[in-house]
């Protein structure tokens, strides 16, 4: 990826941490959507905010990118006073949400060029700063189509792009790959983690396992408003435990009798693979998993496959939370 730097890079040598936020609260109504969540998220990392639809992470990004105000907490955000200095925060920061913010009957580059004048830039350099975008975001053979022309994974990284017009100190990534296909989801990571190779600070939101795998340093799982886990992938796979039963069905058709044994047997909830042959569940010791496989066999119920190990994210996910992760494309309704 090419330097997004500019004028406006912001210095990433304070030891002080981009993001600090302690007991934040808010609420709609009776609805507690974010319910004294504290985060400390250090400079030049990426993290995950991990959670259910309508969980609270929307609505806690929103209020660190001064967007929404607090009902109770504190934070700091590259410094600054949350409360206090709300324009300092804003001036240091970028936000791109669930959906593009993009005029469609522009071209890539004069959607650029508009958002680099409001910023400050003048005729030339707009121009200029608006192709080193496109270049570093593999869009400069797009750069005279309209947007209505793009695809889904183009429209996200010219969005992307437009957020960095100033390079900000931290950028908020609300679901950055909702809806793209697998080939645009691998082109959005590859520019985030090229953003975070470049000093800054990224703070997502996502209910794809994988991105939060393969993205994040750390990640904060938050359910009904509340976070109740926080730590590596590596970590939260370690602190959910190593015994997980996986099982795959010869017979789908005996999937709910074999779910009905698992959890009879095991004491926990089974999660289901989406084509519904595969069955995982958490098992307390290997003794436990070899009596509930004994008691399957002995009911008839042929296995294609079996295995005991580490769990996913997913299955994670899952055991945290109670629900699997979401792949539908939805928006979280917080309010």
């Amino acid at each position: 990826m090419n330097d997004l730097s500019s004028t406006g890079h912001l210095s990433v040598l304070a030891v002080e941490p981009a993001i600090s936020a302690h007991g934040m609260v808010k609420s709609f109504g009776d609805l507690r959507a974010v319910d004294g969540i504290d985060l400390v998220v250090p400079r030049g990392m990426i993290f995950a905010i991990l959670g259910p639809n309508g969980a609270g992470k929307t609505t806690l990004m929103r209020m660190l990118a001064t967007l929404s105000r607090p009902d109770a907490g504190s934070a700091t955000v590259m410094g600054h006073d949350l409360l206090a200095a709300p324009h300092e925060i804003r001036a240091s920061i970028a936000m791109t949400g669930q959906f593009a913010s993009l005029d469609e009957d522009l071209t890539g580059r004069e959607n650029l060029i508009l958002l680099a004048r409001l910023w400050g830039f003048r005729g030339r350099a707009a121009k200029s700063r608006a192709d080193e975008l496109l270049a570093a975001f593999d869009l400069s053979d797009a750069a005279n189509k309209q947007v209505k022309a793009y695809s889904g994974g183009m429209r996200r990284r010219l969005d992307i792009a437009a957020s960095l017009v100033i390079t900000p100190g931290v950028l908020f990534l609300d679901e950055p790959t909702t809806g793209l296909d697998p080939k645009a989801r691998k082109d959005v990571w590859r520019m985030i983690r090229g953003l975070a190779d470049s000093g800054v600070t990224i703070l997502l939101t996502t209910q794809y396992l994988e991105e939060a795998d393969q993205l994040a340093a750390r990640i904060a799982v938050i359910d009904h408003g509340k976070k109740i886990a926080e730590g590596t992938s590596r970590e939260l796979k370690a602190a959910t435990g190593s015994g997980f039963l996986h099982v795959a069905l010869a017979d789908p058709a005996r999937a709910d009798e074999a779910a009905a044994l698992l959890e009879r047997r095991l004491g926990k909830t089974v999660q289901r693979s989406a084509e519904g042959t595969g069955l995982s569940v958490l098992g307390s010791t290997a003794a436990a998993a070899n009596e509930a496989l004994a008691e399957l066999i002995a009911g008839g119920i042929e296995l294609s496959d079996f295995s005991m190990g580490q769990p996913s994210l997913d299955e994670v996910f899952f055991a945290l939370t109670g629900q699997p992760a979401s792949d539908e494309n939805k928006k979280e309704d917080a309010a």
